[in-house]
């Protein structure tokens, strides 16, 4: 198997680095992800610069590719001219992983995601493609290593379900791990939470007289958390497995609509 790994925290991330060390012997990997942190850049890609790559070291030694892009635009561009380059014309790898994302990406934080995002892309573009992603509790004390070995058993889980097909993307999350002793959690296969963020802003007022507003949450709380959501499980203490599609037609509506327009 040959898989393009990816991020949103860039390429020198713990969380990338964790990953990488526990999808050792799952196939021929190659990294290709941002310069520097994209968290929350959802699926932007760029269109009226350049973008600039490099060879970047990696913390678990070998080379990545650096771009000075979005997470999306790290896998078009390799879709659409990385991988050939290296692996000749017509090829493209047979997964994309993204992650692991220094903090959790469910419920409604998945549209905001470039570790969602670019997994997203590479299902666009006709490769399956899974999205790795740690809830943090105490970031000072998180285990990236066993939490990284708790998501390569989730990932070895899914491959072997078979359901990987070209255009399917699958969220994985990571419950808060602190301890290499963790135990195995269990594994939910879960819808995504539909409700809105509670997230906020503070007002305050800089030196010169204008008005600035802060984000204020932690990106974690929800007007609702619905029962047996990827919330409530990882909330729980499990792993959450949730299969996610790019196309967003509200098909419902749509038959509605045609009868109605007729």
């Amino acid at each position: 198997m040959r898989i393009l790994h990816t991020n949103d925290d860039g390429i020198f991330a713990t969380g990338l680095a964790a990953l990488h060390a526990a999808t050792e012997g799952l196939g021929e990997r190659l990294v290709v992800a941002p310069a520097s942190s994209q968290s929350a850049e959802s699926h932007g890609i760029t269109f009226h610069r350049p973008l600039m790559t490099g060879a970047a070291p990696l913390a678990f030694g070998g080379e990545g590719v650096a771009v000075d892009g979005t997470p999306a635009d790290c896998v078009k561009l390799t879709l659409r001219a990385l991988w050939a380059e290296r692996h000749g014309a017509g090829t493209r790898p047979d997964l994309v992983i993204s992650g692991m994302n220094h903090g959790a990406n469910v419920g409604v934080n998945v549209i905001y995601s470039g570790t969602v995002s670019a997994a997203m892309e590479a299902a666009f573009l006709g490769v399956p493609a899974i999205a790795v992603s740690l809830m943090l509790g105490d970031r000072a004390k998180a285990d990236y290593r066993r939490a990284a070995s708790i998501a390569r058993h989730a990932i070895d889980r899914v491959i072997a379900a078979g359901v990987l097909d070209a255009h399917r993307v699958i969220n994985i999350n990571v419950p808060p791990t602190e301890s290499a002793d963790a135990p195995m959690p269990p594994i939910r296969v879960v819808p995504m939470n539909t409700a809105a963020g509670i997230d906020g802003y503070e007002r305050r007022n800089a030196p010169d007289g204008r008005t600035y507003y802060w984000p204020a949450g932690n990106g974690m709380e929800f007007t609702h958390t619905a029962e047996g959501s990827d919330v409530e499980q990882l909330y729980g203490g499990a792993v959450t497995v949730t299969p996610l599609f790019y196309d967003r037609s509200d098909r419902d509506l749509l038959e509605r609509m045609r009868r109605a327009m007729r």
